[in-house]
């Protein structure tokens, strides 16, 4: 069986992958603080759902339709959970191609704080600056 905070991860992914938004914001909370690293136009702190929905859709706009993120594996526990992803996108001819690991910060059933590292933020950085 499953930890409950794998679960609400692995959903959060089914939403995104399907672009089902109102089953992913259903999962994060009001006051989310959503962190995006790196050096370009969307590095940043995004603070509660919209603004976060907003951050994805904008990045979902600048790749062309061409994000992909393949869910390989969660580790969770009673206040963490932690997402093995790969990540493909293309942009202005530049691809990125990388292992990400994605935490989340969850309480009461939402995610409350999410951070995203890169094995290669200087692809990413190149992307998003292309």
């Amino acid at each position: 069986m499953a930890h409950p905070n794998e679960d609400i991860v692995r959903k959060g992914y089914a939403a995104f992958s399907s672009g089902d938004t109102e089953a992913l914001a259903n999962l994060l909370a009001p006051d989310l603080l959503y962190h995006v690293l790196g050096r370009h136009p969307l590095s940043g702190d995004y603070r509660g759902v919209d603004e976060s929905l907003q951050f994805l859709g904008r990045l979902a706009e600048m790749t062309g339709g061409t994000l992909r993120v393949d869910l390989h594996d969660v580790l969770a526990n009673d206040e963490h959970a932690v997402a093995l992803v790969h990540t493909h996108a293309q942009r202005a001819g530049r691809t990125y191609d990388a292992n990400e690991a994605h935490i989340a910060h969850i309480r009461n059933g939402q995610v409350t704080e999410f951070w995203a590292l890169s094995t290669d933020q200087h692809a990413l950085d190149e992307l998003l600056n292309a």
